[in-house]
């Protein structure tokens, strides 16, 4: 009998040991492994593979310091945290090369002069102290150091898109040399200063702009990688459009923001007829003049004498994630895109080489129609689709083998985006529609970088609305609504009473 307990007590210690033993284990390989699961769709507290492998093919250590007050109001009590979480993951795929530093502002000598020669500024938050809000200045900001080179993210409000701003300043920190971007300003081209200041304020975060005047220039200069073309609105010369030819001919890369019919004010609409189309045709994209209505559309306002109101404006139309190219890195990750006042695009086949990289990049539904030559504008009308009903084409890109339209040879490396609208990105328009910038942000990207900055900017675009109903639809889901729950109170009354009545029945047999 002592035997047996002997050897019970025996086998029990030894099983002891041996699940001990595998705790060390498993714990010593948690301190040496790292990963965390992110269950999010987006993986939105996690960093992408871009930024990892950013991170690990660092040269020397990069420094990032992060002065967030102490004394901050309450809904930014958590934001230290989220943002600790996220830098911990940099640092741990960073193979030791990124160091983090959490930094109170007040322990600095001087908190306003230091931070805002790191370019970061001091804010105003307004704080419940002795039963009575005050005002009081605090810090939210970053910076990222590399040498003798930072990069300084002057607010961070929340981490929705932190990881985007922290890669971004990573590269700029660590990169020689920054990509140039020719931005043509002749021909009554969009004012980058006061149209579409805000579009022109995102890319500088990233590459140098020069403005070129084509009237005034025999060649694009040298050191210019991509060419944007944004709403000219006045006729290109042989001489102008040779320039452009030219520069695709010795593999750049443009981009073109044109309106096949320009919109006036006062909603007068004119076929915006420049001269552009002759050399859009020779590499292979048809402009067409017309406007593109469609049943998924954004929501306008407009001003009636004294009134002003809202509607869904079906010339304004909304495209939602089966209107994007879910193969092509630019557009794949985006749910909407308003594109107003646009014009269809179309491929022109005999002029594509077979090896070209041609996408689509956005439709409309399959219930567009198009307007052309005799335009009705008016919101307040009962929009009818007419003619020939079908999806459209608003967004192309080409990348490949482009032959000169001026006999200046060919490329096998150029590439070209066309968008049949310049409005999307004016400042006015990208106040009510801000998704409309990450579109334009990628596209310029995709033409001048990799899809790195692509993939981790789309991450945190979210914007999933209903789909798009008939009125038929429509009318069944709101009788639903509005009788649904009595229809199954009283089906599930009657039901209880027949059953009661069966029950009662089967008693008295």
């Amino acid at each position: 009998m002592n035997i047996k307990k002997f050897a019970k007590k025996s086998d029990f210690w030894i099983t002891a040991i041996f699940v001990f033993g595998i705790l060390i284990v498993v714990n010593f390989f948690s301190y040496q492994i790292f990963y965390r699961w992110d269950l999010t769709q987006n993986k939105d507290y996690s960093i992408s593979k871009v930024s990892k492998r950013a991170v690990a093919d660092l040269e020397d250590v990069v420094n990032i310091k992060v002065y967030f007050s102490k004394n901050l109001p309450s809904q930014y009590i958590s934001l230290q945290q989220e943002v600790g979480d996220i830098l911990d993951e940099y640092a741990n795929y960073s193979n030791g090369k990124i160091r983090v530093e959490f930094i109170d502002p007040d322990s600095l000598d001087n908190p306003e002069r230091d931070l805002y020669m790191l370019g970061i500024p001091a804010l105003q938050f307004n704080v419940l102290e002795k039963d009575k809000y005050q005002v009081v200045k605090g810090y939210l900001g970053m910076v990222v150091q590399y040498g003798d080179k930072s990069e300084a993210i002057a607010v961070v409000q929340d981490t929705q898109n932190l990881e985007y701003q922290v890669t971004l300043a990573i590269k700029k920190a660590t990169t020689k040399e920054i990509s140039t971007i020719g931005l043509v300003t002749s021909h009554n081209s969009a004012d980058p200063d006061n149209e579409i200041s805000g579009a022109m304020s995102s890319l500088r975060e990233l590459y140098e702009i020069q403005y070129l005047n084509l009237t005034e220039i025999e060649e694009v200069p040298g050191d210019i990688d991509t060419l944007l073309i944004i709403g000219p609105k006045e006729n290109f010369s042989d001489e102008q459009l040779e320039i452009i030819d030219s520069f695709l001919m010795r593999g750049g890369s443009i981009l073109v923001l044109v309106d096949g019919v320009r919109v006036e004010e006062g909603l007068i609409p004119i076929a915006n007829d420049i001269n552009l189309d002759k050399l859009l045709e020779a590499y292979g994209v048809k402009l067409n003049h017309d406007l593109v209505l469609d049943v998924s559309s954004g929501m306008a306002s407009f001003s009636s004498g004294f009134i002003t109101f809202s509607t869904n404006y079906p010339l304004w139309p909304k495209v939602l994630k089966g209107g994007f190219d879910q193969n092509n890195a630019v557009v794949a990750k985006l749910e909407s895109l308003i594109l107003p006042w646009v014009s269809s695009l179309g491929l022109i086949a005999e002029k594509q080489d077979e090896a070209n990289i041609i996408s689509e990049l956005v439709k409309t539904t399959s219930q567009a129609w198009t307007q052309q030559d005799n335009f009705d504008l008016n919101p307040q009308q009962r929009f009818i689709a007419s003619g020939e009903v079908g999806q459209r084409t608003l967004a192309i890109s080409i990348f490949g083998k482009f032959n000169s339209a001026f006999d200046q040879g060919s490329t096998d490396s150029g590439r070209m985006i066309v968008v049949g609208d310049s409005d999307f990105i004016s400042d006015g328009f990208l106040r009510q529609a801000p998704e409309n910038l990450v579109f334009f942000q990628n596209l310029v990207d995709s033409l001048s970088l990799d899809e790195d900055l692509i993939n981790i900017r789309s991450k945190g675009v979210s914007d999933r609305p209903i789909k798009e109903l008939s009125d038929t639809q429509k009318l069944v889901i709101r009788y639903l609504n509005v009788f649904g729950l009595t229809v199954i109170v009283i089906i599930f009354g009657l039901v209880r009473y027949f059953m009661r009545r069966r029950s009662r029945f089967l008693d008295e047999l």
